[in-house]
């Protein structure tokens, strides 16, 4: 039997409305018994699905946050907003998780001006899984910091790893930073400084990763600054809605085509599944307290209840508190070393 998790879920969130989030969320609860959810958004919303589901309650809420509000701003004037309401319920603790498909930026702020942060994490980052080649692969960060200090990639890196062991079931993760080119010297300053700090903080750290190898698997987990991530991204999810309507047009280019495309459409709608965002259900946001995912707006419900599953098993496998004592560990030996230094500059005086 698994641990009983509470998760609140934006049920205002999503481009395409609350019936299909409510859809999602009947999903994740048959898939999982030990799954309570707390629906969080407009009262006519989620009064009704609560009371005719279990393991459900309702937190109803006046105000919601528009994709084209500014983020901070909307999350420090909209209080009772569904995404800020969420995040309240779980730095209260009544609730563990959230998650949410709504404004990416509302949701960064309000995880970290609500739940707050880790202790000792500077910042907390977004990261992706990616269906890479050889086996999924975390980018991180891919939007919640555009500029960065090469030392925010070692914590990345270190939240990553966890994440990938955790949730992912990846032993010894392999790290890499994102750069031009595989040898140490490459790179601008940020990179070849971040490489640096990589190679002497993090013991999963193997080395650089050119973009043209980020979809071949050969890395678990690469890192970068938000502002690179996030094109990369984008630019990876393009090419392969690209890549399928060139593949649909030249499927249906002949009678002779449409025939082949018969035969391996099974084969063909596997492919899509795998390459598709709504298999991993959203991204996590690492270094918060609990658990927050972030769905994609366009998320349907099947990615609504990965989403979800996601949002819970980060809770039971106790991501946040690993990556504090990750943290934790790192800044006390960094510290010894410094005293260490000091002490031996001392006798040498």
């Amino acid at each position: 039997m698994a641990e009983s998790v509470t998760i609140a879920v934006d049920v205002m969130g999503g481009d395409l409305g609350p019936a299909v989030v409510l859809g999602g969320v009947s999903q994740a609860l048959q898939a999982d018994p030990d799954l309570h959810v707390v629906l969080v958004g407009a009262a006519e919303a989620v009064e009704p699905f609560a009371a005719s589901h279990d393991r459900t309650r309702a937190q109803a809420t006046t105000e919601v946050i528009e994709m084209a509000e500014h983020p901070a701003n909307a999350v420090r004037t909209k209080k009772d907003s569904s995404i800020v309401v969420g995040c309240r319920l779980v730095k209260e603790g009544m609730a563990q998780g959230f998650f949410s498909a709504g404004s990416t930026g509302a949701c960064l702020a309000a995880a970290t001006l609500v739940v707050g942060r880790v202790k000792g994490v500077k910042r907390p980052a977004l990261g992706q899984v990616l269906p890479a080649y050889a086996r999924p692969c975390l980018l991180i960060d891919v939007g919640a910091n555009a500029d960065c200090k090469p030392e925010y990639l070692v914590q990345f890196a270190q939240m990553g790893a966890v994440y990938m062991e955790s949730i992912m079931g990846v032993e010894n993760p392999r790290v890499g930073l994102l750069n031009i080119g595989s040898e140490d010297t490459k790179g601008d300053e940020f990179a070849q400084r971040a490489h640096g700090l990589l190679a002497d903080s993090v013991p999963q750290f193997a080395g650089n990763c050119e973009g043209g190898n980020l979809m071949a698997g050969d890395f678990d987990v690469v890192v970068c600054d938000g502002f690179t991530g996030n094109v990369c991204l984008k630019t990876i999810e393009g090419t392969a809605k690209t890549l399928f309507k060139y593949v649909k047009d030249a499927l249906m280019g002949s009678l002779a085509s449409k025939l082949g495309a018969l035969l391996v459409k099974g084969d063909l709608s596997a492919l899509k599944a795998k390459l598709s965002p709504e298999t991993y259900g959203g991204t996590p946001l690492l270094g918060v307290k609990g658990a927050v995912i972030v769905g994609h707006g366009s998320s349907n419900e099947v990615a609504i209840a990965n989403g979800i599953a996601v949002a819970a098993t980060t809770v039971r496998a106790n991501v946040a508190g690993v990556i504090a004592e990750t943290v934790a560990r790192t800044a006390a030996a960094k510290a010894a070393a410094s005293g260490e230094g000091e002490a031996a500059a001392s006798d040498a005086r």
